[in-house]
């Protein structure tokens, strides 16, 4: 089967990622939310963390908000699936955060 794009995987997830927003009624902060709590659920790599990261900042999500979400979840997908999801949210930070410095000092150079 031949694709017309370079990116298929990435670009058949982003037109997941958009039908699925534009279909759903929910918040902006509440979508992002609700996602991650998702992605905690399915046990989810950091990855998949770090392309929500942005995102969710953009809609005001605090850290706070994502403590919390994981406090509510602990109860259904268990102690061991929260852990690993502050894990993993928390090196989706650190990447998000390198890559925010990296550019800063890139355009500081410029």
């Amino acid at each position: 089967m031949a694709t017309a794009s370079e990116t298929p995987v990435l670009d058949t997830l982003a037109a997941m990622t958009v039908d699925s927003i534009e279909r759903c009624g929910l918040a902006p902060d509440m979508l992002m939310l609700t996602r991650i709590a998702a992605l905690a659920a399915s046990d989810a790599p950091p990855i998949s963390y770090l392309a929500h990261i942005d995102p969710a900042i953009r809609t005001g999500v605090t850290v706070e908000q994502l403590q919390d979400v994981l406090v509510a979840i602990a109860p259904i997908v268990g102690t061991a699936r929260v852990m690993t999801a502050a894990g993993n949210l928390t090196s989706a930070l650190g990447i998000a955060i390198a890559v925010a410095d990296a550019e800063t000092e890139a355009q500081a150079r410029h």
